[in-house]
């Protein structure tokens, strides 16, 4: 890649388009909201994900559920999610991260409704697998979108994001619920705030027609140096000459899954699922029943489950908002370890004194609980996976991660009804600690760090453990 004159560059290879993308200083404003639309998706992901924890007790009582029912109605999106990211992972490098980009904010607009209008608990399984489905299909295609709009000096900064983005959603989860308690929905409030889903998603989805368009690095790899460079020209305002001399390169055969847990990638790849699937155990073991706790700590009463929600996780946004600044410097590793010593040592705190304290005192430490795990290993499983694969391969690597997540989130939705049934809060919270502890092993035992790392180049083992800030 040259420069020939201000605001025009040439390019002759896939590797300049990349190259572009990686080194420019700071993007332009319409790289960003391109990025922040592709966070959007996740925004609707996690509304959809949580939105059925603050009516779960309506819900239990209008259907007569029993814990394994709660859990095997919650785990069916978590089902969905698991498959829609193993298919979604593999044809977004395949067919393209817009189409699948546009597609899913269309199921989830469509699958919330229905979720919302569900006469029996069988309605409501199917339409729950979807929304999930949806969720799957948009995880790749969404981070592998910001890795691919940012540059090297900053990818982990974006891609983290994702995070307080999440927990945004959790928070106006509460914040929607609200108004409809208020209204007198009584029993209908889960119906209420399932339905609202389609929403955030119907917003996101005309944001995503006006605004986005396929991601360079991919067009460079599968639809040729001048589609690639078009699209380059519409987000970054300059000129690109694609060289007459340049020949036409051939498209490769993409790898498959397997290509995963070649000897190159096989400690990436274990790594980024056992963060991915511990995270998600530990989140939605605690995150997605905290109505549920709350009302245990606090004193029960639909109003106190909707506040407690807000409050304990807006400690989710503050981790959240803060660990992607510290990323490019920290880097993923130190994050997660930071984070899951945090949550050990919140569960066992609760396992030993939650008792005895105060219940302010104990939500209190369920709040600084989400704290370290959103601060930590809530974001880097998912962000490790988007960083540690080329182009070619990102989207299966994150399906892949994506779907050890959602094993994690099954694991998670049936341990903590079933623990608490038999065990109380206390006994449920020193059983969960063997969850962060796993994940701190598994960091110990694998080193691999991907923040500075040149993952487009084949040549390149990235074997270092310290992050580089090399701008």
């Amino acid at each position: 890649m040259t420069a020939t004159t201000p605001g025009t560059i040439t390019v002759r290879t896939k590797r300049d388009i990349i190259d572009f993308v990686d080194s420019h200083p700071k993007g332009t404003r319409r790289t960003k909201i391109l990025v922040f639309i592709a966070l959007g998706g996740i925004f609707v992901d996690a509304y959809d994900f949580t939105s059925l924890g603050i009516g779960v007790d309506s819900l239990k009582a209008e259907f007569a559920l029993s814990a394994f029912q709660v859990g095997t109605m919650t785990a069916a999106m978590a089902v969905g999610a698991l498959l829609g990211a193993l298919i979604g992972g593999y044809l977004v490098d395949r067919i393209g991260r817009y189409k699948l980009f546009v597609l899913d904010l269309i199921l989830f607009v469509v699958a919330a409704i229905g979720a919302g209008l569900s006469p029996n608990l069988e309605v409501l399984l199917v339409f729950r697998f979807l929304l999930g489905f949806g969720v799957g299909v948009d995880m790749p295609a969404s981070f592998s979108f910001v890795a691919e709009f940012t540059n090297r000096a900053s990818k982990g900064k974006y891609v983290n994001m994702w995070q307080s983005m999440w927990y945004v959603a959790v928070v106006v989860t509460g914040l929607v619920a609200l108004p409809f308690y208020f209204a007198g929905v009584g029993g209908d409030l889960w119906r209420w705030a399932v339905g609202f889903g389609a929403v955030p998603a119907l917003i996101v989805l005309l944001l995503r027609l006006k605004f986005t368009e396929e991601s360079p690095m991919w067009a460079a790899h599968r639809l040729g140096l001048r589609e690639a460079a078009k699209i380059l020209e519409k987000s970054y305002g300059i000129t690109v000459v694609v060289d007459q001399a340049a020949g036409q390169e051939a498209v490769k055969r993409l790898p498959g899954f397997r290509a995963l847990f070649t000897p190159k990638y096989r400690a990436r790849t274990a790594l980024a699922s056992l963060i991915s699937g511990t995270q998600s155990m530990e989140y939605f073991a605690v995150g997605f029943y905290i109505p549920v706790i709350v009302a245990l700590l606090l004193g029960k009463g639909v109003l106190f489950a909707i506040l407690g929600t807000i409050v304990i996780n807006l400690f989710g946004v503050l981790g959240g908002t803060t660990q992607p600044f510290l990323t490019q410097k920290w880097g993923l590793r130190k994050l997660a370890i930071t984070g899951y010593c945090i949550v050990a040592g919140c569960m066992l705190l609760l396992g030993v004194v939650g008792d005895a304290v105060p219940g302010v005192v104990a939500a209190l430490l369920v709040g600084v609980l989400i704290f370290g795990h959103s601060f930590g290993p809530g974001a880097q499983g998912k962000t490790m996976a988007a960083l540690s694969y080329p182009t070619e391969m990102r989207g299966i690597g994150m399906g892949w991660a994506e779907s050890m997540s959602r094993i994690g989130t099954i694991l998670g939705f049936y341990v903590f009804p079933l623990i608490m049934a038999v065990a109380g809060l206390s006994k449920t919270m020193l059983a969960l600690m063997v969850i962060p502890l796993t994940g701190l092993l598994a960091l110990g035992l694998i080193r691999w760090e991907p923040i500075g790392q040149d993952v487009e180049t084949p040549e390149a083992e990235g074997t270092a453990t310290t992050p580089s800030t090399a701008s």
